[in-house]
This record gives C-alpha cells, sequence and structure tokens, in this order.
C-alpha cells in the first residue's frame, strides 16, 4: 500500500532567503488582505482577480528595469515606496529626460470609483495604463518612435530571460509572455498596494460615524474632518468631501479641474480631472509624499489648502464645485487657523505598513538580479519504509528542458547542494529518489543567477 501526501517545497529564512530568493510555496498575501468593511468601490476586473502568484509576478515586473530601452528604470523609479509610491521630483526621470507631468501616488488604486488612470484619464482601465509608460518614449523607451524599439521587441526580450519562463510558467501554465499577461500581473500587484492602517481609520472605527469627533484625535485634527467633510457653507464647511468621498477619499469621477492649468512644458493644459486618493499624501511624519497636483506646483500640504482658499480663475472646464461656468471662482476666506486644521487632518490619512511591508518592496538584489526561484512541487512518500528509507517522488510544473536544483534538508536551515534535474519536454519536473531518514524537506530551486 502506498499512502499520498501533498505538500509544498520550503524555504528556510535563512541565506537563501538573503540571497534575493522568490519562493513560490510561500508567498506574501496579496489577496486576502483585509479591507475594512466601509470600503466600497473596487475596480477590480471579474477576469483579473488578484492572486497571490499573480501579484508576485507583476512586484518583479514592477521593479526590473529591463522593461526599460536601456535597462536603467523600472516602474518603480517613478513610483517609490517609500513616498507612497510616488516621487518627490516635481518630473520623474526616464529614459529619454524628464516626464510630461508629476508621478501620480498609487496608493489604493484598486478602490477608487474613477475606474480611468493617468492625470487626464486617457487609459479606460489601469491594465490599460500599466504598459503606457513601458511605450512611452521619454519613460520606458519602447515606444516604436523615434528610433525606439517597440513593444513586441520588449515582449521577445522578455520572453528570452530564463527567469521570467518559469514564472511565466508558475502563473499561467506556460512560459509564453504577452502584453496581457505582463498587464494582468502589473495590475495585480499596483492594486494590492493599500493603505487602511491610519490614525483616521482608527477613529472612525472606534466610532463608526465621521460627523462625530473621533478620540484619538486632536482638537485641530477634528476641526479640519469637520470643514474636510461638511458641506460649503458660509462660516461652516469647505466641501472637500464633494469631490474627495470618505472614506477612500478618492476622487469623484465626474470631476473638471481644479483650476491648476499650467503645464511642465509652460502651456495651458485643462485636460487633468482625475487625482490620487489623498490617503498617504504625507507620510508619518507629515513629510509630503512628494509635491502636489499634476505639475507638482505645490510644494505643501498648506499650499495645496491655499489654491482651493482662493480659486485664481473660473476658467473653461473648472469643476462647478469651485466655480465653473456657474459663478466666480471659489473664494472660501478661511483663517490661518482653520488652514492648518485642514493640514493636521490631512495628515491622519495616512498609514504605516505601505513603507516598509516586504511584499511591496523590490525583490531584486542591487545587482537586478533574483538569485533564486523556488517552486511549488507535490511530494508522494511510500508508506514502505525499508531501512530507514522512503521512496519518495516529486513534480512540479517547470519550462520544457530547464534544469532545476533539487535540495533537501532536515530542519530547513541547511539545504545540501542540490541533484541538477532537468524538466521534461512537456515541462514537467519529475524525480523518484530513494530518502535517507534525515530528509524531512524539499525542494526545487532555479537558480537564476548561480
Amino acid at each position: 500500500m502506498k499512502k499520498i501526501f501533498t505538500s509544498l517545497i520550503l524555504i528556510a529564512n535563512g541565506a537563501l532567503a538573503q540571497e534575493a530568493a522568490l519562493d513560490l510555496t510561500d508567498l506574501h498575501s496579496y489577496a486576502d488582505q483585509t479591507v475594512p468593511a466601509y470600503i466600497a468601490p473596487d475596480n477590480t476586473p471579474a477576469n483579473n482577480p488578484i492572486s497571490d502568484i499573480g501579484a508576485t509576478l507583476g512586484r518583479v515586473l514592477f521593479y526590473d528595469k529591463r522593461l526599460s530601452k536601456d535597462s536603467t528604470v523600472s516602474c518603480a523609479s517613478c513610483h517609490q515606496q517609500e513616498h507612497a509610491f510616488g516621487d518627490t521630483a516635481i518630473a520623474s526621470t526616464g529614459v529619454g529626460g524628464t516626464t510630461g507631468r508629476h508621478s501620480m501616488r498609487l496608493i489604493n488604486t484598486r478602490f477608487s470609483r474613477e475606474a480611468k488612470f493617468f492625470w487626464d484619464e486617457r487609459a479606460a482601465t489601469l491594465e490599460a495604463q500599466t504598459t503606457q509608460p513601458i511605450q512611452d518614449h521619454i519613460e520606458m523607451g519602447f515606444s516604436g518612435a523615434d528610433g525606439d524599439p517597440d513593444l513586441s521587441d520588449l515582449v521577445e526580450r522578455v520572453s528570452e530571460i530564463e527567469l521570467y519562463q518559469v514564472l511565466f510558467t508558475a502563473v499561467y501554465g506556460s512560459p509564453a509572455v504577452t502584453e496581457s499577461r505582463m498587464q494582468m500581473a502589473l495590475s495585480q500587484f499596483v492594486r494590492s498596494i493599500q493603505s487602511f492602517d491610519s490614525k483616521y481609520d482608527e477613529g472612525f472605527v472606534a466610532t463608526q460615524n465621521i460627523n462625530a469627533d473621533f478620540p484619538n484625535f486632536t482638537a485641530q485634527e477634528n476641526l479640519g474632518k469637520s470643514l474636510f467633510t461638511s458641506p460649503l457653507r458660509p462660516g461652516g464647511g469647505v466641501g472637500c468631501a464633494s469631490c474627495h468621498s470618505p472614506p477612500t477619499f478618492d476622487i469623484d469621477p465626474a470631476s473638471g479641474h481644479n483650476g491648476v492649468i499650467t503645464s511642465l512644458e509652460g502651456v495651458e493644459d485643462r485636460t487633468n480631472t482625475r487625482s490620487p486618493s489623498l490617503r498617504d499624501v504625507v507620510d508619518g511624519e507629515g513629510n509630503p509624499n512628494g509635491p502636489f497636483m499634476h505639475d507638482g506646483s505645490k510644494a505643501t500640504l498648506l499650499d495645496v489648502v491655499n489654491h482651493y482658499n482662493a480659486i485664481p480663475a473660473a476658467t473653461q472646464g473648472l469643476d462647478r464645485r469651485l466655480g465653473g461656468a456657474q459663478g466666480p471662482p471659489l473664494s472660501l476666506n478661511l483663517s490661518e487657523n482653520l488652514k492648518e486644521a485642514l493640514v493636521a487632518f490631512l495628515g491622519t490619512l495616512s498609514g504605516t505598513s505601505v513603507y516598509t511591508d516586504e511584499k511591496w518592496s523590490s525583490p531584486f538584489n542591487a545587482a537586478n538580479e533574483i538569485s533564486f526561484v523556488v517552486l511549488p512541487a507535490e511530494v508522494t512518500f511510500d508508506s514502505d519504509v525499508v531501512g530507514g528509507a522512503r521512496n519518495v517522488t516529486l513534480r512540479a510544473a517547470a519550462v520544457p528542458r530547464v534544469t532545476y536544483l533539487l535540495k533537501t534538508s532536515s530542519d530547513m536551515e541547511n539545504w545540501d547542494a542540490g541533484v541538477p534535474i532537468e524538466a521534461t519536454a512537456e515541462g514537467e519536473l519529475i524525480h523518484e529518489m530513494v530518502a535517507a531518514p534525515s530528509a524531512k524537506f524539499f525542494r526545487f530551486i532555479y537558480p537564476s543567477a548561480e
């Protein structure tokens, strides 16, 4: 009789982890992150739900500089974890110069009511957005114009990288690289970036009433909250929530532009009608996560409040709540104390884990390499033990004819040098062996940088 056990090949928390290893048997949690019950919007499409393995591939793509023409720029170059996936520079640096707009923060992208992306909403979905920077002549350089290679050249480049053959096989069941597959993985990773551990969230959970004073807020922060959330009226609220609705603080899809019509090119631009969520506009110390507005023209939150306190002019396309065609531009006449209260409240919207959580960090080492990929596998033990040894069969999906290492361990800390195993032409790793009593743990490893 044989007894079948299905298990995962495990990686130790030791030397391999320090060697920039991707452990596909012990994935970070992307799909099952806790989302507060009071967060309703979710723009995840039915055909691309977040999965742990898919977001892991997206993480690798997001941080890989080889997705740019000259291998110097990644998505993370302009969207930096330590700055809430934004950039402290007014314009980000790409392979062909600097960007035409300030890089938008990516916090809580999944939880926006506005389904379109970019400041001017030119991408219909997040999936469509993810590869447009790659195809931009300035940003990542696969434009197909001005002497650039095109996206098919990038697909060919990625297809030839054996690491991606391994990862695409793990995610999609085959090593084929396509724009659609890259878009889906990148979107899963970006949608996974969430921040709901702020002072605001703590206060809302305690009261379940946004109109009540939050017990963990200062008097100034509660005043700012009241100003922000109350409708615009003389001597009362300032109506910020009509465009940036709590608790997501994302932009109203029906918004016009906000009166900032300058551009980094020095021409008038009234097409910017989207914005990122107001969550994590500053870090935990109150430092701005980059300048504000599409042109980076506001260095501080107080600069932003001053702009809305006195909209410069009622230009065509101005949001109706800021004046628009209905009347003169908005003028709030806020005192300095009220302005400071608004700034203090905005600071309560910042979380902590999004800046440091490993699942959103780079998987690469300083040389832009991933040293090892550990594969999930099925392990079958023969229940008949002869002389203290057991017959073991191991199987895993793999890239055809690629060589992997099978390693064994007794404690998941110390692993042997490994036995090279070549995958079959059908893309299967299969190995039968007699395991010594000390061999309790097994793993197939793809040694990408060994």
